[in-house]
């Protein structure tokens, strides 16, 4: 049995401060006030002074309140039953369903071995021709979507769940509007989706706790689920307002802040989480792609730069479609010379020509005169934008390929694109040559 402690020493925010002895780091306990009892987890340590994060929040906490130290960490139920549920951070059902008591993981553990890991060698298909064809996603990649407020971004991370070709999808939302909730909790359920996901959603108006817990959370059951075989696809979003959740609790904490007042282990806090991506040598994997928004449109933003250091290339969502001018795929070449021996000569010349249509829309704008060759770019241009940047294009890998070479065929002659002429003789359309 552990010690209760009858006196708060500080309280601010939703952190106590208690006199303790023999805690340690992440450990649960009991708050017990006149509002009733929450859960609270240790968040430092100085001595005999412990700090602690009332996951419900400290109103009702007074100096007299009772903590009871559990020893043990904050642990999810893990079981089968979790696929086409909800929750929130701490693994409280939010769909009405019963509780699932099973089996409890602890959250927030280290990340994997690297000697149990293999080079990532397998895409992950999605059916968005501007991630499978120009910036394909591979199995135990993590990727950021840059964006800012306004842009689609759940509604592309609603998309890939519904059609990425894994075999559980673990949402996690993190300070999510309660309609950007509803909407990505009824998506998956209109289109059959939430039978093989788990979401796991901490909205604006919960307790700020809880957002620190998410990603825990989700990874973890994430984790387990890729232990039994399973191929995992996490979609978090969005890691800028985990961010902020830390900078506030930091700034209640009273500790000493960094770059745009964020705590100075920021970097080590995302990088916890991103380094979760795994391909087991003898299992399954987890996939990571994680929204971070950045305010102001500015990459240099500390959430967006301390994560590009973490992750393996980014997507940027714009104009409600992915860039393909700063998006990358770090691990793209690891697969996309075994999907089809035309996927990256069309990845290139499309871009190239991408470029020059750019080019050729401020000669436009300026008042130049259109060559044939601007004219061809023109038409080539619209067609990229319509049939292959568009979020709400879906069609397979291959697919795809064969509209690239169509629209390549439609606008130019084999010679204007520069392809070499054997992809040509093998690929390029019977009725355009």
């Amino acid at each position: 049995m552990h010690k209760v402690y009858h006196r708060v020493e500080r309280i601010a925010g939703s952190v106590i401060t208690v006199k303790a002895e023999n805690i340690f780091y992440q450990e649960l306990a009991q708050v017990t006030s006149a509002q009733g009892t929450s859960l609270a987890r240790v968040i430092r340590i100085e001595g005999d002074r412990v700090d602690l994060q009332v996951f419900e929040g400290a109103r009702g906490v007074s100096t007299d309140s009772q903590v009871r130290f559990l020893g043990k960490p904050m642990e999810i139920p893990f079981s089968q039953s979790l696929i086409g549920r909800v929750f929130n951070g701490s693994g409280v059902p939010r769909d009405n369903g019963p509780a699932i008591e099973e089996n409890p993981i602890p959250i927030g553990g280290p990340s994997v071995n690297p000697s149990k890991r293999i080079i990532p060698r397998k895409m992950v298909r999605t059916g968005i021709p501007m991630i499978d064809v120009f910036n394909t996603l591979v199995v135990s990649q993590k990727l950021p979507i840059f964006s800012v407020a306004g842009e689609p971004y759940n509604e592309l991370l609603a998309r890939i769940a519904l059609q990425a070709e894994v075999d559980v999808i673990v949402l996690g939302g993190m300070g999510l509007k309660y309609d950007d909730y509803l909407y990505l909790r009824d998506f998956l359920e209109k289109n059959g989706a939430l039978s093989r996901s788990v979401m796991f959603v901490h909205t604006a108006s919960d307790p700020v706790v809880e957002c620190l817990l998410v990603p825990d959370a989700a990874l973890a059951v994430a984790e387990r689920f890729a232990v039994e075989g399973k191929s995992v696809l996490v979609l978090l979003t969005d890691m800028t307002n985990f961010a902020d959740a830390l900078k506030e609790i930091a700034i209640t904490m009273e500790q000493i802040p960094s770059n745009r007042g964020y705590p100075g282990d920021l970097y080590s806090q995302l990088a916890a989480r991103y380094e979760k991506a795994v391909d087991f040598d003898s299992a399954g994997s987890i996939t990571i792609l994680a929204v971070t928004t950045m305010p102001g449109d500015d990459v240099t933003h500390p959430v967006p730069d301390n994560t590009g250091y973490i992750t393996e290339g980014q997507f940027y969502l714009r104009k409600g479609r992915i860039e393909p001018f700063g998006s990358l795929s770090r691990l793209k070449q690891q697969v996309n010379g075994d999907t089809r021996a035309d996927h990256r000569t069309i990845m290139n010349t499309m871009i190239q020509l991408y470029a020059s249509y750019k080019e050729t829309l401020e000669k436009q704008s300026m008042g130049f005169k259109m060559s044939a060759w601007d004219q061809k770019l023109l038409k080539y241009g619209e067609r990229f934008e319509n049939e292959m940047m568009d979020l709400s294009v879906n069609i397979q890998l291959e697919n795809a390929l064969d509209l690239g070479w169509k629209i390549l065929a439609d606008c130019f002659t084999p010679e204007e694109t520069g392809i070499p002429s054997k992809l040509i003789e093998e690929f390029w359309p019977e009725k355009k040559r």
